[in-house]
């Protein structure tokens, strides 16, 4: 077995594309520092500590420090290298880092929602490498961070019966963290590589409710508390919260709370008044 010592530059992180030819093997061997593989293309094998798993597309694997590892690319393989010193990381987030992964290397096999999100990690820091200027110090590492909580979140997550029960919590913290962009049944369609009938059986088998039912409760929920808490414009706040029209929004609005956004700010505001007059 051979010991690599891996030079990172003053940033304390490296990210590259490795491209393994077909029959390749990257022998049993050991580094210094962490390493997050990921495989953008191709097939093979990893072995890590003794386990060999399957390498292809959207498999990842997050390598501790001295972790024996060795790759055998069956076909070509390429493969995003992200290494990182551990003297860049707040010491609780080593300990936290070790603790879950229990001290060996960890591989994943990633559904196409969290390799979208962990690629699109990936993509933002090569972009910081590769355009390097005096923040570069300072955006690395909080993209590490974002992904190593990514990886921590894997491991930690609960195992489900089923996976359609990821899926259907996916989608829906998808939907919580983009309901003011333009989602529709065929984008969360494609988003999630399902076809638009089963996305809507499985999360109303979990939810009672259709993903764009759940969507425009969101929405509307949202749409609320900016009509207490601020003086926006009713139409400013209707774009704000994801929809095109105003129509479409007062439509909605009357649907799920029984009256206008008009006379829903209105009443807010009257017993606002009068609590703070009987106060």
């Amino acid at each position: 077995m051979i010991f690599t010592r891996l030079e990172l530059p003053e940033t304390g992180v490296h990210l590259y594309e490795y491209k393994h030819q077909r029959g390749d093997n990257i022998s049993l061997h050991y580094h210094n520092n962490f390493q997050i593989l990921y495989v953008l293309d191709g097939d093979g094998r990893i072995t890590l500590d003794g386990e060999c798993y399957e390498f292809s597309r959207d498999r990842t694997a997050l390598i501790i420090p001295n972790s024996p590892h060795s790759i055998q690319a069956d076909l070509k393989l390429t493969v995003l290298v992200l290494a990182f010193s551990a003297h860049l990381l707040e010491p609780n987030i080593t300990e936290e880092l070790l603790k879950v992964c229990q001290n060996r290397s960890q591989y994943f096999q990633l559904d196409l929602f969290r390799a979208s999100e962990i690629k699109q990690l990936l993509r933002k820091m090569l972009f910081e490498q590769s355009n390097y200027d005096s923040l570069c110090k300072l955006s690395l590492p909080v993209y590490l961070l974002e992904a190593l909580l990514m990886y921590i979140r894997l491991k930690t997550e609960k195992n489900f019966d089923s996976a359609n029960d990821v899926r259907c919590l996916q989608m829906r913290e998808y939907i919580d963290k983009h309901y003011f962009e333009n989602i529709t049944a065929e984008s969360l369609s494609l988003k999630f590589g399902i076809s638009h009938r089963y996305l809507n059986n499985i999360f109303k088998g979990k939810f009672n409710e259709t993903p764009l039912q759940y969507l425009q409760k969101v929405r509307i929920d949202r749409s609320k508390e900016l009509l207490i808490e601020t003086d926006k414009e009713i139409a400013y706040i209707c774009f704000e919260v994801g929809y095109e029209t105003l129509s479409t929004f007062y439509r909605s609005f009357r649907n799920v709370v029984g009256m206008s956004p008009n006379k829903f700010r209105n009443t807010n505001q009257y017993f606002k008044k009068v609590k703070n007059v009987m106060a």
